[in-house]
């Protein structure tokens, strides 16, 4: 995958970076140059068809024509030649990490299900009437799906942006950005979006902090990392301030950003029925809009995950303003400690930015503090602010930590994550209240030539109206279940609310509805989830 992919990102990047000038100079940012730029054309592709192996195979062979004929590979063998040591033995540990088993709950619930769709229907109207949760359709995703028929079967593409991030860093020397490599090892065996978020934000706040002056690209990359992930409101937000209120740019740096951002929507109002999942904002009545009560149920699952669902809906509704806050700040377990850190952090950043008395840094800050409002608004869960320890972690360290301290600390914290993969009984028994833990499988030998992943492929098929559909055997998730597959989850979900999703036309590809289901209908629903009780 990273022979194959390294060479063609870096090669659409080139090609892009002739068409609308480049960031800056590298093997990383031109990687990222094609990422963003083939992201963006998939999207609008997968609209109108599959992201099939012809798609895939005509992009590969476009972009190795890209990295041969503007001579790319010459800059690799500079680069190897300079870092002949440290790369190597740091991407050796990258692929290391990423080839053990995924244990993300959303890998089997959402990330699979929707490159599956993609890459063999594309883009669906309406298709969070089938599953809600695939109504998200993620930028990330669709890449994914790109190069998931032959490139990239285990979809292991947050490996090779871990490599990238990696030469951005010996690239730039910028020795910070190794403290948070460990950390993300934890999120490179599924093509989780919090990964990519993530590293392509610290990069560009890297450049920003550097005063990089190309408006137009800065804004239209932290626009595209909004479009993979929108809890990630505060990249935008800093990088159009800076343009404006630092290097005073006329607003003609918008335009590319602005594209990306109505292509991001649009795709939304396709897939979800509403500008941005899973916010029911600007109902715009459209027929393939999800079924107000699966939208409320949506939305009272989402505060009470805030309270690690150690709280019922209705007893969350009668706290009072003082309980919302202190219940969430001293929630038992974990989550309530990265409550709390995360409160002290935002006021050690705010006492940091008044002894700075910087422009940029208080446009950071206060940028952070919009996100961080927006995300106790909606839903306080710590995986939504997450970044905000990495962003203020690298402000307050950014000039401190030298190469030596750096590579040092990275190799610590390493050798933490790989126990904790490695062994995960004792994860179970340190931190019982860790949820994920309970899905960890440890070390197999065989994931050093072949990536560790799941098979179950076992389904019955069923028809409700004029859908057919296939449901998993009694296992929660429909990761390799054929399309279409809706999970047990959803099916009770609809039987609750008295609907069931039916085909607009006749294809998947003309999209979902949902109509009210007679009782004969529930009757069979039922008969359905009988072993999922």
């Amino acid at each position: 995958m990273l022979v194959i992919l390294l060479p063609v990102f870096s090669g659409f990047g080139q090609f892009f970076s002739k068409i609308s000038g480049n960031l800056s100079e590298g093997i990383a940012i031109n990687s990222i140059m094609g990422i963003f730029s083939i992201s963006i054309v998939y999207s609008v592709l997968a609209f109108f068809i599959p992201l099939n192996i012809f798609v895939e195979g005509t992009f590969i062979i476009l972009g190795l024509f890209f990295f041969f004929y503007f001579k790319i590979y010459n800059q690799f063998w500079s680069f190897i030649a300079e870092n002949k040591r440290l790369f190597p033995l740091l991407s050796f540990i990258i692929i290391f990490f990423g080839s053990f088993y995924p244990f993300i709950l959303d890998h089997f619930g959402y990330y699979v299900p929707t490159v599956k769709w993609i890459s063999e229907v594309g883009l669906v109207q309406g298709i969070s009437n089938l599953d809600l949760l695939l109504g998200q359709m993620s930028v990330w995703h669709i890449l994914q799906a790109g190069f998931s028929n032959f490139a990239d079967p285990f979809l292991r593409i947050n490996v090779l942006v871990l490599i990238v991030y990696l030469i951005y860093i010996l690239e730039k020397k910028s020795w910070i950005h190794l403290l948070f490599l460990p950390v993300l090892f934890l999120l490179s065996q599924s093509p989780s979006p919090d990964l990519p978020v993530i590293a392509f934000s610290l990069i560009i706040l890297n450049e920003i902090i550097n005063f990089n002056k190309n408006c137009a690209l800065l804004f239209a990359l932290s626009m595209f990392v909004f479009a993979i992930k929108p809890t990630i409101t505060w990249l935008p937000i800093f990088a159009f301030s800076y343009s404006l209120l630092v290097l005073k740019s006329n607003f003609k740096f918008i335009f590319l950003g602005i594209f990306v951002l109505i292509l991001f929507i649009f795709k939304n109002i396709w897939t979800f029925g509403f500008p941005v999942f899973p916010v029911q904002f600007l109902d715009l009545g459209l027929s393939w809009k999800p079924n107000p009560q699966l939208l409320q149920n949506s939305s009272e699952i989402a505060i009470m995950k805030t309270y690690d669902m150690q709280y019922q809906f209705a007893e969350i509704q009668k706290f009072s303003g003082f309980d919302y806050i202190k219940n969430w700040l001293f929630l038992s377990g974990i989550k309530g400690k990265i409550h709390l850190l995360f409160v002290l952090s935002l006021l050690v950043f705010f006492i940091y930015s008044l002894k700075k008395n910087s422009k940029l840094i208080w446009i950071l800050f206060i940028s952070i503090l919009i996100k961080s409002i927006l995300v106790l608004l909606f839903s306080a869960q710590y995986r939504f602010f997450l970044d905000v320890f990495f962003v203020i972690f690298f402000v307050l360290f950014n000039k401190l930590l030298t190469k030596k301290i750096s590579i040092l600390i990275f190799s610590v914290l390493s050798l933490f994550f790989a126990g904790f993969l490695s062994f995960p009984s004792m994860v179970k028994d340190l931190l019982p209240s860790f949820k994920l833990g309970n899905f960890l499988t440890g070390f197999t030998e065989n994931q050093f030539y072949k990536p560790s992943h799941f098979e179950l492929y076992k389904y019955k098929t069923h028809q409700i109206g004029n859908l057919k559909f296939n449901v998993v055997e009694k296992y929660p998730f429909s990761f390799d279940t054929p399309l279409p597959a809706i999970s047990p989850q959803f099916i009770q979900e609809d039987l609750n609310a008295g609907i069931f999703p039916q085909l607009k036309g006749n294809t998947l590809k003309e999209g979902f509805i949902w109509r009210k289901i007679s009782e004969k209908e529930k009757e069979d629903l039922r008969f359905i989830l009988k072993d999922f009780k």
